[in-house]
C-alpha cells in the first residue's frame, strides 16, 4: 500500500513538472514581445493603449522606444512616465481635417518617442500609455511598429504576418489589435452588465401595509404572551 502511494505521488510530481515546463515554453515567446493592450477596441471610440516593454536587447538596457502611429490616427496624448521623456513627431496633413469639435487640424502625430532618463535594465519591464481616438473601421487590424533601442543594439518590432501566416511564427512581430464593431461591444457590455435593482414593489410582494400588519401582529403576540404569564402567576 505504501509503495503504491509513493508511486502515485511520483507520477503526480512528474505531471506537475511537465505541465509547468509546457506552460513556460508556450508562454515565453508571447511574453517576450513588445505588446499593445487597448482599454477599448470599439471602432470610432476613445481608448488608452498600454505598450509593454518586457526586456532589453539581448541583455542590454533599453534607452529609447519609438512607436509609429497608423495613418488613420491623427491626435495622440501620451501619459507622463517619470522615468522617460516623451516626444511627439508631427507631419503635415494635406488636406487638413476637422476634429469632433469642428476645429481644423493641420498636423497629425506620426510617431511617439520615449527616451529613458536612466536606461531600463534588461531584466525589468515598463509600460507606456497613449490616449487616442480609434478610426471608424470595424474589422481592420491596427499595427503600431515599435523600435526598441538599447545601449548595445536595437530590436525592431515591425514584422507583419503575410496572408495566411500565423503572427506567432514571426520573430519580431509589431504590436497589433483588431477594431471591433459597436454592436459587438454592446453585446459584450450587456453580458457583464449587473442586474439593476428597483425600488418598485412587485405584484404580490410585501408592501407598506403588509409590513404594518406584520408589526402589529408581532406586538399582539407579545401582549398575549405577557397576559398568559400574568394569568399563570395569579393562579
Amino acid at each position: 500500500m505504501m509503495v503504491l502511494r509513493r508511486r502515485r505521488l511520483a507520477q503526480a510530481g512528474a505531471l506537475g513538472v511537465f505541465t509547468a515546463t509546457a506552460v513556460a515554453l508556450t508562454g515565453a515567446p508571447a511574453a517576450a514581445h513588445v505588446t499593445v493592450s487597448p482599454s477599448v477596441t470599439t471602432a470610432g471610440s476613445y481608448t488608452v493603449l498600454t505598450f509593454g516593454v518586457p526586456h532589453g536587447c539581448d541583455k542590454s538596457a533599453t534607452t529609447k522606444v519609438s512607436i509609429k502611429m497608423p495613418e488613420q490616427i491623427v491626435s495622440v496624448t501620451p501619459t507622463v512616465n517619470s522615468n522617460w521623456t516623451v516626444q511627439k513627431v508631427m507631419a503635415e496633413l494635406n488636406p487638413p481635417v476637422k476634429d469632433s469639435h469642428g476645429n481644423e487640424i493641420t498636423q497629425r502625430v506620426t510617431e511617439v518617442v520615449y527616451t529613458a532618463k536612466t536606461p531600463l535594465p534588461a531584466d525589468l519591464r515598463d509600460t507606456f500609455e497613449l490616449s487616442l481616438k480609434l478610426p471608424d473601421a470595424a474589422g481592420e487590424t491596427l499595427a503600431f511598429p515599435a523600435v526598441q533601442t538599447c545601449e548595445q543594439g536595437e530590436t525592431p518590432w515591425v514584422e507583419m504576418p503575410a496572408a495566411g501566416q500565423d503572427a506567432d511564427e514571426l520573430e519580431h512581430p509589431a504590436p497589433t489589435f483588431v477594431l471591433t464593431a459597436k454592436a459587438d461591444a454592446d453585446a459584450e457590455e450587456a453580458a457583464v452588465q449587473p442586474v439593476s435593482q428597483t425600488t418598485e414593489e412587485p405584484a404580490g410582494g410585501t408592501g407598506v401595509v403588509g409590513w404594518i400588519a406584520l408589526v402589529l401582529g408581532a406586538l399582539g403576540l407579545v401582549a398575549g404572551g405577557l397576559a398568559l404569564l400574568r394569568t399563570r402567576k395569579a393562579a
